[in-house]
């Protein structure tokens, strides 16, 4: 239990949780953060080379993939009501699976969101060139790192009051795109009105236009443009009523699939038909620009740049928390367990942006490919990270059967079933990966990540036998 729910009021945000942090996360802000976790740069920039290898067919594979994601966070919300805690996923790995495995996923986690601000950063800086050609990505790039660094710093209150209007501002955005192309397509306003049809959708070489085979490679970028629905699961220790604000927050991520992916994307590729787009150029931005409207595509850009930036400013949260929970649970220096005076843990935030610093440097080496490399290797730490959910809820429902756990408030429909459908799922994406010559370098970069954590296990297992043999 909470010290908010022990004093009460739930509303106070001047209330520490049992973590030590403040509970400066109100309802809205929490709301918000869902909202805004499921729109990302993984939606605005990587749907445009998605749409080139799998046409129309993309969004069957966005649908198909978000029922898998809605599986992952209904066993991650009944394990949120089970025992809300900050460390969420890494913590539930270590009590149903053993230290090592609580360890090693804090790691990857913490490794996931290094490298997705990486690739934010580099999307940041490909839609300032929009504006100003000139200006080198690396400098872009490292302009805004700094300048998210400062906003992490101060308290959480204002993480999340920049989240909120980062996310207003993404999903006003996707909501008026909708509506102006369903205005297209009704009334056939613009140019591109002489053009748009739902037909657009199968009219060229079908719905299908390159294959089952071809639409089922996009997977790895359609599941990267989900990373960080979890999100909410990190917020729980700075929640102020977790038991309320997670379960309405996780029930509503149908709605918003259905509205942001399936529907936005339907809508654009009903309007443009999919052999205009081009990979590394928005749909987006390119949808408005046929449309026409004064000043459209630029306000999309500044949109999708915006999505960028959130994401990466959610990236400096959830590292900073995470090195947090390994450094309480001594597998990190000791050093990131402590908060700076607002409650923030300042220090894991600063090595979380100094690595994130290394995007900058891809920006300025190979600019054409930081993108690419960074969310693939994305790609596989989120996959292992949903793993360990969907396995730490199996072992957790089989606990609560046998009486030895207390029932979650928040039980997940289908018990474990539909986490076993999502384990084949995400097992199947991470077999695509490997039989892409493109994508598979990550699970080269994932393997020696793993022996590296392994080699540091075996020197914190040396050093201090009482931390790696606590269950």
């Amino acid at each position: 239990m909470t010290s908010a729910q022990v004093d009460g009021d739930p509303g106070n945000t001047s209330v520490e949780s049992e973590e030590g942090y403040e509970r400066g996360l109100g309802s809205r802000q929490v709301q918000m953060i869902a909202i805004g976790g499921a729109i990302g740069v993984g939606l605005f920039l990587g749907a445009g080379a998605n749409i080139a290898k799998a046409g129309p067919s993309l969004i069957f594979m966005y649908a198909l993939a978000g029922v898998i994601v809605f599986f992952i966070m209904r066993a991650l919300g009944e394990l949120l009501l089970y025992r809300p805690v900050s460390g969420s996923f890494a913590e539930y790995s270590r009590e149903f699976l053993g230290p090592f495995f609580g360890y090693f996923t804090g790691w990857t986690y913490w490794l996931m969101w290094v490298v997705t601000g990486m690739a934010e950063l580099t999307a940041a800086a490909i839609y300032v060139n929009y504006w100003a050609p000139g200006v080198p990505r690396w400098v872009t790039a490292l302009v805004f790192l700094v300048l998210l660094f400062g906003v992490n710093l101060i308290s959480v209150k204002v993480f999340g009051e920049l989240e909120f209007w980062f996310s207003m501002v993404k999903v006003t955005a996707l909501i008026g795109m909708i509506v102006i192309g369903l205005g297209v397509l009704t009334f056939g306003f613009s140019s591109a009105g002489d053009t748009a049809a739902v037909s657009n959708l199968w009219a060229f070489d079908g719905f299908f236009p390159k294959g089952i085979g071809s639409s089922l490679m996009t997977l790895q970028g359609v599941m990267f443009a989900y990373l960080a629905v979890e999100l909410v699961g990190v917020t729980a220790g700075e929640s102020e009523n977790p038991e309320k604000t997670l379960p309405k927050a996780i029930n509503t991520l149908p709605w918003r699939i259905a509205l942001f992916y399936v529907g936005a994307l339907s809508v654009i590729l009903c309007v443009v038909k999919w052999t205009e787009f081009a990979p590394g150029v928005s749909p987006f931005v390119e949808a408005f620009a046929k449309i026409g409207i004064p000043a459209g595509a630029g306000i999309v850009n500044f949109v999708v740049l915006t999505a960028a930036l959130s994401s990466c400013n959610s990236g400096m949260y959830s590292t900073g928390r995470m090195l947090r929970t390994l450094a309480d649970n001594g597998e990190a220096p000791r050093i990131f367990s402590k908060l700076s005076p607002s409650k923030t843990p300042a220090f894991g935030v600063a090595i979380s942006v100094a690595f994130m610093g290394i995007g900058v440097v891809l920006n300025y080496v190979v600019p054409e490919k930081a993108f690419g490399y960074v969310m693939s290797i994305a790609t596989a730490a989120g996959i292992w990270t949903w793993l360990m959910i969907l396995i730490s809820h199996v072992i957790y429902r089989r606990g609560v059967v046998a009486g030895r756990l207390p029932a979650s408030s928040f039980p997940a429909p289908g018990g474990s079933v539909c986490s076993w459908i999502a384990i084949a799922f995400l097992v199947f994406v991470t077999g695509l990966i490997a039989y892409d010559a493109d994508a598979r370098v990550c699970l080269y970069v994932m393997a020696g990540w793993a022996a590296a954590l392994g080699i540091g296990w075996a020197v914190l297992k040396s050093r201090n036998p009482q931390v790696v043999a606590r269950d």
